[in-house]
């Protein structure tokens, strides 16, 4: 069995899911860390992805930098 300490509140929330969905928790707990690791995964892919990119050379243009920061004040 595997042990971690959690946040009393986070702790109660969890158990009042689990009650309201008529879910184990174990079954909650799976599919939280599924979704989280999946996305964390996803997060380092792309930043992978954006470092090799880096060590190529490809970096945005001056112009494709003033553009994008032109644009947030929109």
């Amino acid at each position: 069995m595997n042990m971690i300490a959690i946040e009393e509140s986070l702790l109660e929330r969890f158990h009042r899911l689990a009650s309201e969905t008529h879910r184990t928790e174990a079954e909650i707990i799976e599919e939280a860390l599924s979704i989280y690791i999946n996305n964390d995964a996803q997060y380092v892919e792309v930043l992978r992805q954006r470092m090799d990119a880096a060590d190529r050379g490809e970096f945005a243009s001056e112009q494709q930098v003033s553009h994008f920061f032109n644009t947030l004040g929109d």
